[in-house]
């Protein structure tokens, strides 16, 4: 694993940034959490990669409120999206 954000899904919207923490603060430093309201999902980054792999390895495929959690490494946001083909209209 080459970084230190996880992305975690698969979260009943009940779940909070502090729920997050505390559950993944018992493999190493949670640096940051972030749950996306309304969505299903959050992000968790920890101190260093190899604290994330281990709350990977553990938490992957467990359950949580109810849920069975999927957790995979980040992948980094897509930025400078180019807008291609499409219609649109005339200018007239």
């Amino acid at each position: 694993m080459q970084g230190s954000k996880l992305y975690v899904g698969n979260l009943t919207y009940s779940v909070t940034n502090e729920d997050l923490v505390n559950l993944f603060a018992t493999y190493g430093e949670v640096k940051n959490a972030n749950v996306i309201e309304g969505r299903g999902f959050g992000f968790v980054e920890m101190s260093n990669p190899e604290e994330a792999e281990k709350a990977r390895e553990a938490l992957n495929g467990s359950e949580y409120e109810g849920r069975t959690l999927r957790i995979d490494e980040a992948r980094p946001p897509k930025q400078n999206r180019e807008r291609k083909g499409g219609g649109g209209g005339r200018r007239y």
